[in-house]
């Protein structure tokens, strides 16, 4: 079995050829240490320092120095369009608020199906088509493109919601301090 102790970033790819490749959801690729078959059948390890997103072109660099490349797999996924750049961009950021991963491109967004959050989209005004494609979300303002955070969720009550208008945090995978004030007067979730 071979050992991949390091990765290569697309960018840095130019140029390099790879031997295999291996295709991987977006959960599958954030990763510290897992066996793991390629596309073509072989057994590596992969053996790094610390968990690490591994975006679509990405390669991991065995120890003989030869490259496998990542390759995102075509997931189900919601696609959200709206009428209009601010309709979506109110949209997006309803599902921001949501700590919801999400994948922005010039004229959609795209999300893991959650029943919820599709109507949501749908009472916002946006449209929401079911497709299945790779997924490149946002990794947030600390994080890399496509980086998983912890995902969080809670609820607030009105009468809870008069007394928790103060600020609160989320601390993420990454050790990030997400912090946040909330003057809520109505039940939601995020």
């Amino acid at each position: 079995m071979q050992r991949a102790t390091s990765v290569v970033r697309k960018a840095e790819m130019v140029g390099r050829i790879a031997v295999d490749t291996l295709t991987l959801d977006r959960a599958s690729r954030h990763r510290r240490r897992v066996a793991l078959k390629t596309d073509r059948g072989h057994d590596i390890l992969l053996d790094l320092p610390e968990a690490t997103y591994l975006a679509d072109g990405d390669a991991l660099q065995l120890l003989n120095g030869a490259h496998v490349r990542i390759v995102a797999a075509a997931e189900p996924l919601l696609e959200i369009h709206a009428h209009g750049p601010v309709e979506l961009a109110r949209i997006a950021w309803h599902i921001g608020n949501r700590h919801t991963a999400c994948e922005i491109t010039a004229h959609a967004l795209y999300i893991q199906p959650d029943h919820v959050l599709e109507a949501m989209v749908a009472g916002l005004g946006g449209h929401v088509h079911h497709l299945v494609r790779p997924f490149e979300p946002e990794g947030g303002a600390y994080g890399h493109k496509g980086a998983l955070v912890e995902s969080h969720h809670h609820s607030h009550s009105s009468s809870h919601a008069q007394s928790h208008a103060t600020s609160h945090s989320h601390t993420s995978s990454h050790g990030h301090d997400h912090s946040h004030a909330h003057g809520h007067s109505e039940d939601h979730d995020h």
